[in-house]
């Protein structure tokens, strides 16, 4: 087994042919979030590629250099997002990639690497499996779905209908909205946020994938969402709501809205993201009849290093989280860009 490192394209036809005939790639394995994220971040970013005696590719790990004095200096695929890690047809092309990395890390002097798999690498990394992800089954048509509800959950859906409160879903002209209530939300939540530039670097990249949905009390945006489309399944990765509207319940109409677009578009499924078991955000996506799939991410480690604990649980960062909640939502959203850049 043959294994490649890159920074530049070269083996770009090679990635793509095996993105586009696999079945374990991720979203996030596909070539154009590469440019996303050094357009965004200007993190250097690695294709490793595993290739058999033919040629032929059997693996592919995507993977982000990130390194500052705050977090430490590490490779993560993919950082900002729940999937990634290493897509391989066979355990040889794994163990490749998993060796191949470990000589980019140090070669960096990185002190872990961090895979983020849906399957288990069972090659004897450890892991942390708190996180799942849930996913809801979506029949062929809204009604249906509408209809597979208990009468509660239809209730907490028409109470912001019937608050006046509206719905839209579109691209670009979502994104002012979108982001107005995604970093005050990031604020009140005590976490830096995301540039601006980063929702609208991924519009670019994905136009026939991509969508915003925004819930409005009026002209005014009071909650909202991104949706990322991949093969059979609509995800959420990011949504937000502005808690002096909390109420009216917004992210009830939010959701549904969402889900019927899903529907209506032909998908599948719908992942409501990742969530620790039992845990608030945990409830609040069961009751939709999502089921948990467990998420693994896998780490290696330099020699005496520990599983880092990047987290906002983690008390280290208890006082930050704290202090930022209380600034100024102009001060977080020109601050918070600068350091969130950083945290995978």
């Amino acid at each position: 087994m043959q294994v490649y490192v890159e920074r530049g394209d070269r083996f770009l036809d090679q990635w793509r042919t095996y993105f586009d005939g696999s079945k374990v790639c991720t979203a996030y394995h596909h070539p154009r979030w590469k440019r996303v994220i050094q357009e965004t971040f200007g993190h250097p970013v690695y294709r490793i590629l595993a290739m058999d005696n033919s040629g032929e590719v059997r693996g592919i790990f995507p993977c982000v250099h990130m390194k500052s004095l705050l977090f430490g200096n590490y490779l993560v695929s993919m950082p900002y997002f729940n999937y990634g890690g290493i897509a391989a047809d066979c355990p040889e092309a794994r163990d490749s990639i998993v060796c191949e990395a470990a000589g980019l890390a140090k070669e960096l002097g990185a002190q872990h690497i961090e895979f983020r798999q849906v399957m288990p690498l069972e090659n004897g990394l450890p892991a942390r499996t708190s996180k799942v992800s849930m996913l809801l089954e979506l029949p062929t048509d809204s009604d249906a779905l509408w209809n597979q509800f208990p009468s509660k959950l239809r209730s907490q859906i028409r109470r912001p209908q019937k608050e006046g409160l509206t719905a839209r879903i579109g691209r670009d002209e979502e994104l002012d909205g979108f982001y107005r209530v995604f970093s005050e939300n990031m604020r009140d939540l005590g976490t830096p946020v995301y540039p601006r530039l980063f929702f609208k670097n991924i519009l670019s990249a994905f136009p026939d994938d991509t969508w915003v949905c925004t819930v409005y009390h009026g002209s005014i945006p009071v909650a909202s969402g991104f949706l990322v489309g991949f093969r059979g399944t609509m995800e959420i990765p990011w949504a937000s709501s502005l808690k002096k509207y909390n109420q009216w319940s917004p992210n009830m109409l939010l959701y549904w809205e969402c889900l019927r677009f899903s529907c209506r578009k032909g998908y599948g499924f719908f992942d409501f993201g990742r969530s620790t078991a039992d845990e608030g955000t945990y409830r609040f996506k069961e009751q939709w009849g999502s089921k948990p799939r467990q998420l693994y991410w896998h780490y290696w480690l330099s020699n005496g290093t520990a599983m880092p604990e990047l987290n906002p649980k983690n008390p280290k960062y208890e006082m930050a989280i704290r202090v930022w909640k209380k600034l100024p939502l102009s001060l977080t959203r020109w601050i918070g860009p600068h350091i969130v850049k950083n945290i995978p």
